[in-house]
């Protein structure tokens, strides 16, 4: 008893001990120690209740077969680790797909990324029952966008911004276009500005007989150009010039082509007047190709029917939609198979809902009240369910539910708080949630398709492990009222907090349109930062300013043609309410972002110099001018249209107002918000013979991470948050 006894207040007093272990930035940003793990390689089967991933067991690869029901279980082996050698050289898989029925396999290796979402790769082509391996084209190679037909005996792909085909039956290769050229002319896949703003890189489709390829066509000769300089310890730099339509400035012209596989021969298609076409997609059932196109302010999108099978296709626009200020462009699109309608959702009655939209021109509204719809997953054509996320329980909220196309029995099959996610299987009979709160790493389940849990796939337990080690604090979710405008907020404390102390505020913001920061979800590496700032003494605030998702059309185009206004009032108010506060200390606010955080955090400090103390800046825009145009203009128009909503904004224009301490951080090749905006800055901050701090990492994206990049990055955050704050 008296051991017993002694040992139990022997680990009362080595708890206190080991629960205050100290996060530092290279725990979390060089050692990775809080990187929580999700569920990968779920590639549903079209039997509906199979998958198959790729498993990897003491450095070789095999692609594995399993029940969906059985998860844990160890599968079959569809292809062998010693099966994937071509010429005696093991392949390295870093992705895969099926063939329409499942017996041929295209292995995808050897990627290389292009920009943020393009890359190239070597393909290579399997047959399942001989387990015979051959390159896809190596005469073509790398290649990018590869894919099976419809009918799986041909592989499309691009190759030099020219589409071609392999004809799997023969072995031949046919290329379809001729003119694509770098900076030139691009085929099949998509300009630098496309990718990015509409997040479309695969500019082609299959008809669904697997006899023709409708594609867009860029002319970018016109375009201007953007040079950044690489230095990659060699006597001279390398220079990469690529297009880049700033605002204002002329774009790609892009068409809409058809080609016949087994012609070649390339017809144009007239749609009429436009700037965009930001998507396109065949029909499932008949040779119907649906596109959208838009004009240059981004206000007015058209739907269009193609017959691709007539002798001379004409387009037909079935469905448009005008709004005051712009509409959104993205995937919540699903083309039912009755050949005669699609799904699709629209902010016309003032919030995003779904529609379901007739090739007749027919429109019926399914889903209604004073919320958004956030992303369809698909629909179950047999039970004519659609499955859709939602913010309808909380803005800080996303939940999955599902209606019937009628608009009938719409159902929560997920939790009504925290962030739900959901990648559902073929045939839509199951699907993997993942779920997370503020306050606990994501876990992963098997659900049915009526929400039902059926097995954990990925619960983070070593993670809540090493968690546990640690006194860490708690978000807290709460709303700002000021001036009659309510905002979204959360707060971490520091564990130890006390109420008589007062306490400096790290405000984290980003503030700009199709991004929240404020949501009930686990926050990963971020999360741990700021966690390690509370442990330093920070209380760590986040605010969503007006312009921000989730909350209805109204709230989120207020900011239109005046970015960064609203949102910087927004901030500055916040702040002062904090400095109100007892246990905060007025005189110690500062401010972070990036990317368009730090185009926030630069118009703070500037604009708001009596009340923040310190400010970061990393990959921030300084002006809109600079940026590029689809963005831009979307919200702003072009510069010519809108000076004053340029000017009246721009960190540029408000050197003179700093007082504070003003951190600049960024990367010399980003392609996305580049150096430029920075070097602007500085010449501002010089004019006014203003003092700050700035560092570059060379060769550096708009992510600057690589190495022991993100681990030198946090760490000089924290050392000038420390020094200044």
């Amino acid at each position: 008893m008296q051991k017993a006894l002694f040992f139990f207040i022997l680990g009362m007093i080595i708890h206190p001990l080991t629960a205050q272990k100290e996060l530092t930035v290279e725990s979390i940003w060089k050692k990775y120690e809080f990187y929580s793990q999700g569920v990968s390689g779920f590639n549903g089967m079209n039997d509906g209740i199979h998958f198959t991933k790729l498993t990897e067991d003491k450095g070789k690869q095999s692609i594995t077969k399993h029940k969906i029901t059985d998860y844990a279980g160890s599968g079959d082996v569809l292809v062998k680790s010693e099966e994937l050698i071509y010429n005696g050289k093991s392949i390295d898989v870093s992705d895969y797909q099926f063939n329409e029925d499942e017996s041929k396999i295209l292995l995808i290796t050897e990627e290389t990324s292009i920009y943020r979402r393009s890359y190239n790769a070597v393909h290579y082509l399997m047959d399942m029952k001989t387990k015979k391996i051959e390159p896809l084209d190596t005469e073509h190679s790398p290649q990018t966008l590869a894919e099976y037909s419809p009918d799986g005996m041909k592989v499309s792909y691009i190759y030099k911004n020219d589409l071609f085909v392999k004809d799997l039956a023969s072995g031949k290769v046919k290329q379809l276009t001729e003119d694509g050229k770098k900076n030139k002319v691009i085929n099949g896949t998509t300009d630098w500005v496309y990718e990015e703003e509409f997040a479309l890189t695969k500019a082609y489709d299959w008809s669904p007989d697997s006899k023709t390829i409708a594609f867009l066509r860029f002319n970018e000769k016109k375009v201007k150009e953007f040079t950044m300089t690489y230095y990659k310890n060699e006597l001279y730099p390398e220079e990469y010039t690529f297009k880049y339509p700033k605002a204002g400035e002329e774009n790609s012209k892009v068409t809409l082509h058809t080609v016949s596989v087994s012609k070649g021969k390339v017809s144009n298609i007239n749609l009429g007047e436009y700037e965009y076409i930001p998507r396109l997609t065949y029909s499932p059932i008949d040779n119907q190709l649906i596109v959208q196109t838009l004009n240059r302010h981004q206000n007015h999108v058209k739907y269009h029917i193609i017959n691709t099978s007539a002798k001379k296709p004409v387009s037909k626009v079935f469905h448009e939609e005008i709004d005051k200020a712009y509409v959104e462009i993205d995937d919540n699109l699903l083309i039912l198979n009755d050949g005669k309608s699609l799904i699709r959702t629209s902010e016309k009655d003032g919030y995003n809902h779904i529609y379901k939209v007739g090739f007749d021109g027919s429109t019926t509204q399914i889903t209604k009240g004073s919320w958004d719809v956030i992303e369809l997953h698909g629909i179950d054509t047999k039970n004519e369910n659609i499955y859709f996320s939602s913010a309808e329980f909380g803005t800080i909220s996303k939940t999955i539910s599902k209606i019937r196309v009628d608009g009938s029995n719409k159902t929560l099959i997920s939790s009504d708080h925290g962030y739900n996610d959901a990648e559902f299987t073929n045939g839509m009979n199951y699907f993997v949630k993942t779920y997370s709160d503020a306050n606990r790493p994501p876990v992963s389940t098997l659900c049915d398709n009526a929400g039902k849990e059926l097995a954990v796939l990925q619960d983070n337990s070593a993670l809540n492990e090493k968690l546990s080690s640690y006194t860490l604090g708690k978000k807290e979710f709460f709303t700002l009222e000021l001036e009659g405008r309510s905002l979204n907020a959360w707060m971490l404390k520091p564990a130890n907090f006390d109420p008589a102390k007062k306490y400096p505020v790290y405000m984290i913001v980003y503030g700009g349109p199709g991004h929240n920061e404020v949501i009930d979800s686990w926050g990963g590496m971020n999360l741990m930062y700021h966690q390690l700032l509370a442990q330093k003494g920070y209380i760590v605030v986040s605010v969503d300013p007006r312009g921000t998702m989730y909350r209805g059309a109204e709230f989120k185009k207020s900011t239109y043609l005046q970015l960064g206004k609203l949102e910087t009032e927004d901030f500055i108010d916040a702040a002062k309410y904090l400095q109100k506060q007892s246990y905060i200390d007025p005189a110690r606010i500062g401010i972070q972002g990036w990317s368009y955080g730090g185009f926030m955090s630069s118009l703070c400090i500037t604009k708001g110099a009596d009340v923040f103390k310190a400010a970061i800046a990393v990959a921030p825009v300084t002006n809109w001018k600079f940026y590029d145009n689809i963005y831009t203009e979307r919200f702003m128009r072009t510069p010519e249209e809108n000076p004053n909503g340029y000017e009246e904004n721009s960190p540029v224009n408000f050197a003179k107002l700093l007082k504070g301490k003003y951190l600049l951080i960024h990367g010399s090749g980003d392609d996305n918000v580049h150096y430029q905006n920075t070097m602007e800055m500085i010449n501002a901050m010089v004019a006014a013979d203003k003092d700050f701090e700035h560092f570059i990492y060379p060769n550096k994206n708009h992510g600057i991470y690589g190495g022991n990049t993100r681990n030198h990055l946090f760490r000089m955050m924290l050392n000038f948050t420390m020094e200044n704050l």
